[in-house]
């Protein structure tokens, strides 16, 4: 005899029906009604300042990790992979066209040095902490990001928190 209703099977498929339905549609193309491409151009502004403002954070998180492995020799080969890492984000966050030191390879930004902690563990939590605030913002500013942007700053935004995870774990050896 054959059941009659809703089977979870149905359920699922409607579902995931319903769901690739509100993809598609959240995938149409970005053109203005108007045909001025104003908005365009405001996007595009944005975009850039955008990025313009992730490369300079990035700069700074670069001089901490400087910071801290000059104050601190002990934690610098676990610091190294990652401040590699930070180095390589800003540069895949560069705005095109951009000049300059964007790996952080160069001078670091100048900015107000922040006082490293006396013990390895503060000064590897600090950095964990930094690298928290890094993956919130670029949370956020998924919201407002074009697509292309938005793919990447939700990889480094991704990248950040795994980084503010090992970082914790450095801590707790640093602590032993």
């Amino acid at each position: 005899m054959r059941r009659t209703g809703t089977t979870r099977r149905g359920a699922l498929t409607t579902t995931g029906a319903l769901a690739l339905g509100a993809v598609l549609t959240g995938c149409g193309g970005g053109d203005d009604a108007a045909g001025s491409g104003k908005p365009a151009h405001a996007a595009a502004r944005a975009e850039r300042a955008l990025r313009e403002k992730a490369v300079r954070d990035g700069g700074l998180l670069l001089a901490r990790y400087d910071l801290v492995a000059e104050a601190h020799p002990a934690t610098a080969a676990g610091l190294a992979p990652l401040r590699a890492a930070v180095g390589e984000h800003g540069k895949a966050l560069a705005p095109p066209g951009a000049k300059g030191p964007a790996d952080g390879a160069g001078k670091s930004p100048s900015a107000a040095p922040v006082p490293v902690p006396a013990g390895p563990e503060a000064a590897v939590r600090e950095l964990a902490a930094a690298e928290r605030r890094r993956a919130d913002a670029y949370t956020e500013a998924l919201l407002t990001a074009g697509p292309e942007l938005a793919r990447l700053l939700a990889s480094v935004a991704a990248a950040a928190a795994a980084h503010a995870f090992l970082l914790t774990g450095l801590a707790e050896e640093a602590a032993a």
